[in-house]
């Protein structure tokens, strides 16, 4: 699937532009998720600016061009548009394994880069989604993905982005196997995939993907007693106003949940 035939962004919108000086400007606030740091080369500058824009395929274009730091807009933009604007499920697998390729790579040549250990796990844990939980604990994954995220949380402690994703992992590993067998085999355990969504919602109290993550995540290992919760957790989600088109994504389907 080539990069010209992926789908536009839905929600366009002037306030993710982000022009000149502008990204700087509000660079800590569009990267409270994932402590990236502000890059130094304008065309990786750029090539950030197209992914809060959600010209995730121009992103990609650039970052790969850069390289370096690019690599890591290019492996976000990529995953964020495989996640939330691609349509079909075999081309989503396909981009998903393209990042964890990259960002497998990246992690090896910059092991200090804690986005490349988090993308990493991000792209392994959605792939693993949509191949199942079980089948992608069989093959391996779920030790990849832990350990990953460990890196990440290991170099980067607030990075808000990683507790998310690593709280996704105790619950969907409990979900699938049981809490005993999780405990045992893979470490996944309830208090534990609770504090990291604590953490992160803590870290990023305006995140709407910390609060829809926690909401599937409390289900998940909770069961239906936590439907109610899981509800104001979506319907918080849901009335944040996005800052770029990645939560504006998150965003819309917190609000198209509660329809």
């Amino acid at each position: 699937m080539t990069k010209a035939q992926w789908i536009a962004f839905p929600h366009p919108s002037k306030a993710f532009a982000y022009a000149r000086e502008a990204l700087k400007k509000n660079w800590a606030r569009l990267h409270r998720g994932d402590c990236e740091p502000y890059p130094k080369e304008p065309r990786v500058q750029e090539a950030w600016r197209l992914f809060h824009q959600g010209k995730f395929a121009e992103a990609v274009a650039l970052g790969l061009e850069a390289g370096g730091a690019g690599v890591t807009a290019a492996n976000k933009a990529q995953a964020i548009y495989a996640n939330g604007v691609e349509p079909k499920e075999g081309a989503k697998i396909a981009l998903f394994e393209e990042v964890m390729h990259r960002a497998e790579a990246q992690a090896r040549a910059e092991p200090k880069n804690a986005n490349a250990h988090y993308l990493y796990a991000y792209a392994a844990g959605r792939y693993s989604q949509r191949i199942s939980i079980a089948k992608a604990l069989a093959q391996g994954y779920g030790g990849k993905i832990r350990a990953a995220l460990e890196a990440a949380l290991k170099l980067e402690p607030k990075h808000a982005d990683a507790h998310i994703a690593m709280g996704a992992y105790h619950a969907e590993i409990i979900d699938k196997v049981g809490a005993l067998v999780g405990g045992l085999t893979y470490g996944a355990k309830r208090e534990t995939g609770e504090e990291h969504f604590r953490k992160a919602l803590a870290l990023a109290p305006d995140s709407p993907i910390a609060h829809i993550e926690m909401a599937n995540g409390m289900v998940l290992m909770h069961g239906k007693k936590m439907l109610a919760e899981a509800g104001k957790l979506y319907a918080r989600a849901a009335g944040i106003t996005p800052r770029d088109a990645m939560e504006k994504l998150d965003v819309e389907a917190a609000r198209a949940e509660l329809e």
